[in-house]
């Protein structure tokens, strides 16, 4: 890969969606999902994050975040079945730290943005391993 030489003295940063590295996303199978974490702050668990759902794909409890959630929907129709909330291209979604939420469902391909302003969870929900739950979870949950 060639960098610019005037990005490479800069902090930063320009990811590009046809260069992902295949590698690095992290697939859920059982749940038709997955997820590219474009950013990652190693000290507050705050991260960005591509979101991919394959048609039917789910989160399949309610949860709650150990921080602020916020999403921002690319393309598809993708719905918090408890409350009848549709995500659609264009829409911005919210989720204070703490509120149930969930479950879910795409009714189609779907791929929003996620963000979190700190960890994602206090504790490990069912759809995440050890593995993909990385070092997400807040110090309470360890």
């Amino acid at each position: 890969m060639t960098i610019d030489a005037n990005l490479a003295k800069s902090l930063e940063v320009l990811i590009e969606r046809d260069k992902l590295d295949p590698d690095q996303w992290i697939d859920f199978p059982a749940y038709g999902f997955r997820q590219y974490f474009l950013w990652k702050h190693t000290k507050t668990g705050a991260s960005i994050a591509l979101l991919e759902y394959e048609k039917g794909g789910r989160i399949p409890v309610k949860h709650t975040h150990a921080s602020n959630q916020f999403m921002y929907c690319l393309e598809g129709d993708y719905e918090y079945t408890d409350v009848g909330l549709r995500l659609k291209p264009g829409s911005f979604y919210t989720n204070p730290k703490g509120n149930p939420h969930g479950p879910t469902i795409a009714h189609e391909r779907s791929v929003l943005i996620e963000i979190y302003d700190g960890p994602h969870y206090d504790e490990k929900p069912i759809f995440h391993t050890d593995t993909s739950i990385g070092g997400f979870l807040s110090k309470a949950g360890k």
